[in-house]
């Protein structure tokens, strides 16, 4: 479509978020919530629906449930209900879910970020708890082409949904609220955020309207959204379908639509229902949810430092550039191993850019995870300071320094052993240095004259065949001083 077709529209987004909350057990009974298990071995009578089985709420999902709406600065209501949400699938055994309409947990909250260096705030409408339902497997089986299969393990499995204001207007504002949510759940430990396993899941709600309107569009439902990039490229396709369809003379149906991975489009998938539909009403097996104030007090204990503040104190107690600052705490984990570092002893300036290149060694998260939380691994922080000790302190030239952590991640040995044993060791001695640069200027006599004619671009050259001579052990400056001496004797 036209960039200035385009260009006289405006999309109105806003995302309702699912995360599984990071309990042991299911929301209203002590079956397992562990991923991966046998289908269907983690159920009982309560989450398979059978009569007679009454619901337990889980205190830890409540708990849990508070900490995120901290986190993203929410109104705790004193009280809120469970209610009954009333359809028929197949992955639903009771013939309803476990959810909170119209007394949810918390209200009001927001989340910040930063857009095309901008701050952008979203407003956060509700955040409700309720029980997730079971997995439908349409795929895998020898007779997939006529049935499907249901695995009831994840039935029962406490979330929240946490429903954004309609406040985003490109696919790149949703990308980045969407990431600074699943930082925030992370941190914080409400969820592994773990999209491949479905602890997080996203659906938009998503319309168009001519730039400068103040009525709003009518909105479609964008489901499986299950990973970032979908989330971008399905609301890419649904703005420009929209616009299409209000250029060419059309509405646009309120309806629930499906993102078609393979094709790259989204397809229809049911007419969008009303609440009414659901029939909502108190579940009359759960008492109201009372959260009181000491229980707000001791969730509000341990909570952790929260990503801003983190990356706002690294800027301020280590002298860290705001961008090494966010580098640094994209992840709670990487960011506490950079503090272990730097307790080790290390210069945080110098750590931060270390722990850049480290990252291009390997899945950086997982290895530093097992780093900090096993306290073993390829690099150990106290290691990992030593390390940068001796670059500072001129022992390894930033050349070899290179191959010296390369080495320490795929062996795990000490800086000081792979030194010396496979020769590292930065060479200071100017005498020995000397001799390599008179050897490397007498076999380059036309590159030496260009030298001394005023071409001071083939210094480089020279610089280039000591460090090769040396292996790279040489003292840069040292080879800058004497070559440049060694140069200017005629």
């Amino acid at each position: 479509m036209a960039p200035e077709v385009m260009a006289r529209y405006e999309a109105v987004i806003g995302l309702e978020v699912h995360a599984h909350l990071k309990t042991q057990t299911k929301a209203f009974c002590g079956c397992s919530t562990r991923f991966g298990d046998a289908p269907n071995s983690n159920v009982c009578p309560v989450c398979l629906g059978l009569p007679g089985a009454l619901p337990v709420l889980n205190r830890r999902a409540v708990e849990l449930a508070v900490r995120a709406s901290l986190a993203l600065r929410c109104e705790i209501h004193e009280r809120s209900q469970f209610a009954r949400k009333n359809y028929f699938y197949p992955d639903l055994p009771k013939g309803y879910q476990i959810s909170m309409y119209e007394l949810p947990l918390a209200t009001g909250g927001a989340i910040e970020f930063a857009v095309d260096g901008t701050t952008k705030r979203v407003g956060i409408t509700r955040l409700h708890m309720e029980e997730d339902a079971a997995k439908n497997l349409h795929e895998g089986f020898p007779d997939s082409d006529k049935w499907s299969y249901i695995d009831f393990n994840r039935c029962g499995v406490p979330l929240i949904e946490i429903v954004s204001e309609p406040d985003l207007r490109t696919p790149e504002e949703a990308y980045e609220y969407l990431n600074t949510l699943k930082q925030t759940l992370e941190y914080t430990e409400v969820s592994n955020c773990n999209m491949e396993e479905g602890s997080l899941r996203c659906d938009a709600n998503v319309s168009v309207r001519l730039r400068g309107a103040a009525q709003l569009g009518t909105k479609a439902e964008v489901k499986n959204l299950n990973s970032f990039r979908y989330l971008a490229h399905a609301l890419e396709y649904e703005i420009e379908r929209q616009i299409g369809v209000l250029e060419s003379g059309g509405t646009i149906a309120q309806e629930t639509r499906l993102w078609n991975v393979a094709g790259g489009r989204t397809e229809p998938m049911r007419s969008k229902e009303f609440a009414h539909d659901y029939r909502y009403f108190p579940d009359p097996d759960l008492l109201p949810v009372g959260v009181s104030e000491s229980l707000i007090a001791g969730v509000r204990r341990e909570m952790p430092e929260l990503p801003d503040a983190k990356r706002a104190r690294f800027v301020r107690d280590y002298g860290l550039k705001p961008y090494n600052a966010s580098v640094l705490t994209e992840t709670r984990e990487v960011a506490n191993y950079f503090e272990s570092v730097v307790r080790a002893g290390a210069d945080p300036t110098l750590t931060a850019n270390w722990m850049e290149r480290l990252s291009h060694l390997a899945t950086m998260t997982s290895d530093l995870i097992q780093t900090v939380e096993e306290k073993r691994g390829p690099i150990a922080a106290e290691r990992m300071a030593r390390f940068i000790q001796l670059v500072a302190e001129g022992r390894i030239t930033a050349a070899n320094a290179r191959d010296v952590l390369k080495r320490m991640f795929e062996s795990g040995r000490a800086p000081d052993e792979i030194i010396a044993s496979e020769g590292y060791a930065q060479i200071t001695d100017a005498d020995a240095i000397e001799r390599i640069a008179r050897a490397v200027v007498a076999k380059s006599p036309e590159n030496a004259a260009k030298f001394r004619a005023g071409n001071e671009g083939v210094f480089k050259f020279f610089v280039g065949q000591v460090m090769k001579e040396t292996r790279g052990q040489a003292n840069p400056q040292a080879v800058n001083d004497i070559l440049k001496r060694v140069l200017a004797e005629s």
